[in-house]
């Protein structure tokens, strides 16, 4: 089941501006910029947040002091007033609301006023009975001169269902009609998993290209595994990806209060289009 919106803007969303005042760019990571020509450095958040049922102060500082331009959410809050939910969330980390939440199951999409939407599709995939349904949030959206695919996903905690999942994502992610994409998400697989080594054999796993910050994802008291993931098609260039450790603004303490993943932020060189 899918529910396309072609053409219209999210509320709000403009080539240029801000909810609110820009976080600092962190340390280490490239900061957004438009280059020459029109070619886009977009930094991309990956974060299940657990339906903000955890600490949601925290997360939300989290999520400024990571200063990004787009954030793939899994788990956002889809029940009562879960557009509320959303909102609050959004302006939190000074974003807007792009597509997806109770819509696609849980994955959603916020970006900042940089971003120009262009089209929004939110999808269910096939449930398998007596599993939890899944979905996928997906947008095409205008960085300057550059143009991004997008996709935030959350995959099976089921084997042989996850990996059919990966299939249809990846076939989204090659009918999006662009040359380059984005993807994030909690994929439920470690990267010697067959649903991860399915995505990662189409697609550029951005830990695997460019490491930066940490690697494991889960959980975050002890973290021992990388279950969440930023992958790029070819032309996107990966500057850098990881779990933000150590950035300036951001307190461990809220790492660990925010949810019961860790983050994972990247920052891509995307080509501007022709």
């Amino acid at each position: 089941m899918a529910v396309e919106r072609s053409g219209r803007p999210a509320p709000g969303t403009a080539e240029t501006g801000s909810a609110t005042a820009t976080p600092a760019p962190a340390a280490g990571l490239a900061a957004s910029a438009t280059e020459a020509g029109g070619t886009a450095v977009v930094r991309v958040l990956s974060y299940n947040i657990r339906s903000m049922r955890d600490d949601t102060a925290a997360l939300a500082r989290v999520v400024r002091a990571c200063a990004p331009d787009l954030v793939l959410v899994q788990e956002a809050p889809r029940f009562f007033r879960w557009r509320k939910a959303a909102e609050r969330l959004a302006r939190a980390g000074g974003l807007v609301y792009v597509t997806g939440g109770a819509t696609t199951a849980g994955p959603m999409v916020l970006a900042t006023l940089r971003a120009h939407v262009e089209r929004t599709e939110d999808v269910l995939l096939p449930r398998t009975p007596g599993l939890h349904q899944r979905g996928l949030a997906t947008a095409v959206l205008r960085f300057a001169g550059a143009r991004l695919g997008v996709v935030s996903c959350h995959l099976s905690l089921d084997a042989r269902e996850r990996y059919g999942q990966a299939g249809l994502l990846l076939e989204r992610v090659a009918g999006l009609g662009v040359p380059h994409a984005v993807v994030g998400g909690d994929l439920n697989d470690r990267p010697d998993g067959r649903s991860f080594r399915r995505i990662a054999a189409e697609l550029r796993d951005g830990w695997a290209a460019a490491p930066w910050g940490g690697e494991f994802t889960s959980t975050p008291h002890a973290p021992r595994q990388r279950i969440d993931a930023v992958f790029t098609t070819d032309g996107v260039e990966v500057l850098g990806c990881g779990v933000p450790h150590g950035l300036p603004g951001l307190r461990p303490a809220d790492l660990l209060a925010a949810s019961d993943h860790l983050p994972v932020l990247a920052a891509l060189r995307v080509p501007a289009a022709r």
